[in-house]
């Protein structure tokens, strides 16, 4: 709470127009208010990257040496397969940080005062979202590092990672807009923790431990509508195959249309407990 009231923000009082912080300044200023929370609260996110490294070595372990055996994949690392979901399941599951945030302070009754100082209402969303972006971050980095431990080699080098880290990040600020608006619309902490799984079957209804071509029926249907998909082809074609500018651009254009998406949800959401307050 000390982060952002010692900026000069008033927290009673009607909002002074005048006085407000440019939005950049205000951005960065509940980013780092955000990020200080979260390091105080690492229960919050050891659990994603456990998980998720968990997977990492069963997979590998118990399906590594098929490769060989699997139509498309011959010749090349089943850890390099595997590795994007591994990167995006911790994504996806580590999506609820910034709604947590914000449900923390609502709990609290600091975030009913936070509407009264002349912030703007993009930055209150922006600033949980990017911290949990940044948090994100740490969690693909973390898998990544992990996977280059067990022998991983990635087929476009260091730039290669670097992407797949960006792209892990984007998808994983896309589903954080719908935690937040979900933290917004119910207060629940309940609520938000169920928000933030919902999107987890996704890495299941795809082409998760096989090639896309290698389904068949209801579930090949699924996996080729399912937003997911494209991104692991990126991923995926980044560790084992190269550059490929067309499955990348798909998989950046996914995470942006979702982002948008989810943050004029949580915009609405955030307008809803306002009228309400």
């Amino acid at each position: 709470m000390s982060v952002l009231t010692s900026t000069t923000l008033p927290t009673v009082g009607a909002p002074n127009r005048d006085q407000k912080m440019p939005f950049l300044l205000q951005v960065t200023t509940m980013t780092w208010r955000s990020l200080v929370i979260v390091s105080r609260n690492p229960a919050e996110v050891l659990p994603g990257i456990l998980i998720s490294v968990f997977f990492l070595f069963v997979q590998s372990a118990s399906l590594g040496s098929g490769s060989n055996f699997i139509p498309g994949l011959a010749g090349k690392s089943y850890l390099g397969f595997v590795l994007p979901l591994s990167i995006i399941s911790s994504a996806l599951s580590g999506a609820g940080i910034a709604g947590f945030s914000i449900v923390r302070d609502i709990e609290r009754g600091y975030f009913s005062k936070l509407l009264l100082t002349p912030i703007s209402r993009a930055a209150l969303l922006l600033g949980p979202i990017l911290a949990g972006a940044l948090v994100l971050g740490l969690q693909a980095t973390t898998v990544l590092l992990v996977g280059l431990l067990l022998g991983l080699q990635p087929a476009t080098g260091l730039l290669g990672i670097l992407a797949l880290l960006g792209v892990s990040v984007l998808v994983g600020t896309a589903f954080a807009g719908f935690t937040v608006a979900i933290a917004l619309r119910t207060g629940s902490a309940g609520a938000t923790q169920g928000a933030s799984f919902i999107f987890f079957p996704l890495t299941f209804l795809t082409a998760s431990y096989v090639p896309l071509s290698l389904l068949t029926g209801w579930l090949k249907t699924a996996a080729t509508y399912n937003p997911v998909t494209y991104i692991l082809d990126a991923g995926r074609s980044l560790m084992l195959d190269g550059w490929n500018g067309e499955l990348l651009l798909r998989a950046v254009v996914t995470c942006l249309i979702m982002g948008a998406v989810t943050f004029s949800f949580a915009l609405a959401s955030l307008r809803a407990r306002t009228k309400r307050s």
